[in-house]
């Protein structure tokens, strides 16, 4: 049973259905003669993406609600605010809303999972990488050495490459001359690498080889390279789900674009110029 009591807040909020389900009536609360129906709250609900199924949930929800009503009515009729400003105000905020709303129903309409997997099926060669497997020998270098300083790391580099030249195993020479903390560790491994990333000399570099082949020296930003091709290069596909956010958010616009010049199209607007 549901129970019934009085809160004074100026004016009175009455608690509707002492002993009665709350569902065999309309009006949940009367604030100052003003009922809150069922309808109304349950309407609130939505607007706050609020499950009605937890009964404690609910209550509190409901209690923050009429008080909510009760202030908002007392203050009314306090007079005190620009009746004027608020009412731009509210028609605004109903304005971007009810535009919201929309547009969030409409898209999720238009986009779905299966669309997102259809543009993906449908524009495969967009999704394709070039990638090559790689290793290298890093002597690093930066901009505020002085040129006999770059000179030495260059005979260093020269060293490490004359090494394999003469058959020592590339990744025994990486492990006792590259500077690269990450990759020294696995004699030199960078993994697969996509075409055009680090370095735009490096990228180039790398992708001209062939299998099993080694670079002389070469210099970047950061420092002198060996490289040595491992694997390919390989054309590789990116798979669905790394890209399934970039494609959604893309038709997404392309969606709303569209929606929003149709919506447009409808309206007639007349601007005068002041």
């Amino acid at each position: 049973m549901r129970r019934c009591f009085l809160i004074m807040l100026v004016g009175c909020v009455l608690f509707i259905g002492c002993g009665s389900d709350k569902n065999k009536s309309s009006d949940l609360a009367i604030v100052n003669n003003k009922p809150i129906t069922n309808e109304e709250f349950d309407a609130y609900l939505k607007f706050k993406r609020t499950p009605a199924k937890d009964e404690k949930l609910y209550n509190s929800i409901l209690d923050q609600y009429i008080e909510r009503e009760a202030l908002a009515s007392v203050i009314e009729t306090e007079k005190v605010l620009d009746n004027l400003l608020l009412q731009a105000e509210l028609n605004e905020f109903r304005k971007e809303m009810m535009i919201s709303r929309y547009f969030e129903k409409f898209l999720n309409e238009k986009v779905t999972e299966q669309t997102i997997q259809n543009y993906y099926n449908t524009h495969a060669n967009d999704f394709d990488e070039r990638k090559a497997h790689a290793a290298h020998i890093l002597i690093r270098t930066n901009p505020k050495m002085t040129e006999p300083e770059r000179k030495v790391k260059l005979t260093t580099a020269q060293e490490a490459y004359s090494q394999i030249k003469t058959g020592k195993d590339f990744a025994s020479v990486a492990k006792d001359y590259s500077e690269d903390k990450i990759s020294v560790k696995k004699g030199g491994d960078l993994g697969w690498i996509k075409e055009g990333t680090i370095d735009a000399h490096f990228s180039k570099t790398v992708f001209e080889l062939k299998p099993g082949s080694v670079s002389e020296p070469f210099e970047t930003p950061f420092g002198f390279h060996i490289v040595k091709l491992l694997e390919g290069p390989q054309i590789i596909k990116k798979p669905l789900k790394t890209v399934a956010g970039d494609i959604r958010y893309q038709l997404r616009n392309q969606a709303k674009k569209t929606e929003v010049d149709r919506l447009m199209a409808k309206t007639k607007v007349v601007k005068y110029n002041k």
